[in-house]
């Protein structure tokens, strides 16, 4: 798994592209399976009232196929938005040239200074994928916050790895807190966990990067830099992850049965 830790530029659509595709290219000279990218890349974060132009959301489909076209041979996760039914904080999962599927983000933060149900439509749905043999689950930022969320609903379903893409500000103690909730999700719902954040900065928000990957028992197995652009390359030892045979179905239909009704696909990525 390759993070890319990257700062990009609200609005500079070329140019954030032009960046996307050069870490993809260098994650597959590491020979790479998976290369994430944090939320919302293609536009930056937060792209706020440049949503209210319809030439803007096209310029960004765009340029996510610019990327699609320009992935072969990896698996690319990069945050764009997405026109369905209204615009959609989204996650493109792309394969060898080609759009497998699209993730939308559900949990949709407006506190603090997140304002994105003014802009955004929450998705309805937690796919699975199936990445070289690999079930992975994937879901945007505050997605994995809650401890029912999505995440619970992906490794009841088999997930292995768990893929968050992030534009989390800073602020003091926030990294802290950040490993302290990352570290419960990986254990409570034995995954790894792949959490990749921006860096940079917009306005009055900063954002730190510290980009991580956990194992099942909460253990961090690798770190990307503070404040500072990082491309982090892991290996993940799949053999050493253990599934239980018997499933706690109790807190899954809880979720199911709240505000957003879970379809649930498979989708499977082959080399």
């Amino acid at each position: 798994v390759a993070m890319a830790q990257v700062n990009v530029t609200v609005g500079d659509l070329k140019g954030n592209t032009e960046k996307i595709v050069q870490y993809v290219n260098e994650a597959r000279e590491f020979q790479a399976d998976v290369v994430v990218f944090p939320e919302l890349a293609i536009t930056g974060y937060p792209p706020e009232d440049l949503l209210m132009k319809s030439h803007f959301i096209q310029d960004n489909l765009d340029m996510m196929n610019y990327v699609r076209e320009r992935s072969n041979d990896i698996t690319v996760i990069v945050g764009f938005v997405d026109l369905l039914d209204g615009t959609r904080n989204a996650a493109a999962i792309i394969h060898d040239g080609n759009l497998v599927d699209v993730y939308h983000k559900i949990h949709l933060p407006n506190y603090g200074v997140f304002d994105e149900k003014r802009y955004f439509k929450s998705g309805k749905s937690s796919p699975v994928y199936v990445v070289n043999g690999i079930k992975v689950g994937i879901n945007i930022c505050e997605d994995i916050w809650y401890p029912d969320g999505p995440i619970l609903l992906q490794s009841k379903l088999g997930a292995e790895v768990i893929i968050n893409i992030n534009g989390s500000p800073y602020h003091q103690g926030k990294p802290r807190l950040r490993k302290q909730m990352l570290t419960e999700r990986a254990i409570d719902n034995e995954v790894f966990v792949v959490y990749v954040n921006l860096v940079g900065g917009q306005d009055e928000l900063i954002f730190d990067g510290n980009s991580m990957i956990l194992d099942p028992s909460g253990k961090v197995l690798s770190e990307g830099e503070y404040f500072i652009e990082d491309l982090v390359i892991t290996d993940l030892d799949m053999g050493s992850l253990h599934q239980p045979s018997i499933k706690d179905s109790r807190k899954l239909q809880s979720y199911e049965e709240k505000e957003h009704a879970i379809h649930i696909s498979h989708y499977v990525c082959k080399p």
